[in-house]
């Protein structure tokens, strides 16, 4: 199994319009078949030292293996989620597990 998180900082003057159609463009990634579990979040409001909320979403992605991670990285859905929004990156940081 892999964990693929990925930590998303919108710029600062990304409007509501525009976070609500990435939160959108998060969730059509549903659809690679390659994908066993997804999950969309926010920052949950615990505060605690080791608790970093300053990002303004979380993608956690569950793939049987590294070779359905793989295709998951070039598949036209992930192309294009990426090609549409890339420019509302502050900065993306991304965590994979196994």
């Amino acid at each position: 199994m892999i964990a693929h998180h990925v930590l998303f900082w919108l710029k600062a003057d990304t409007t509501n319009e525009q976070k609500q159609a990435f939160r959108e463009g998060l969730q059509s990634l549903e659809s690679i078949e390659v994908i066993k579990n997804l999950h969309i979040g926010t920052p949950a409001p615990i505060e605690r030292a080791v608790v970093d909320t300053t990002y303004t979403f979380s993608l956690v992605v569950f793939f049987e293996d590294l070779a359905a991670h793989d295709v998951y990285q070039v598949h036209e859905i992930h192309k294009a989620f990426l090609d549409q929004f890339r420019e509302l990156f502050d900065k993306v940081v991304i965590y994979d597990a196994q």
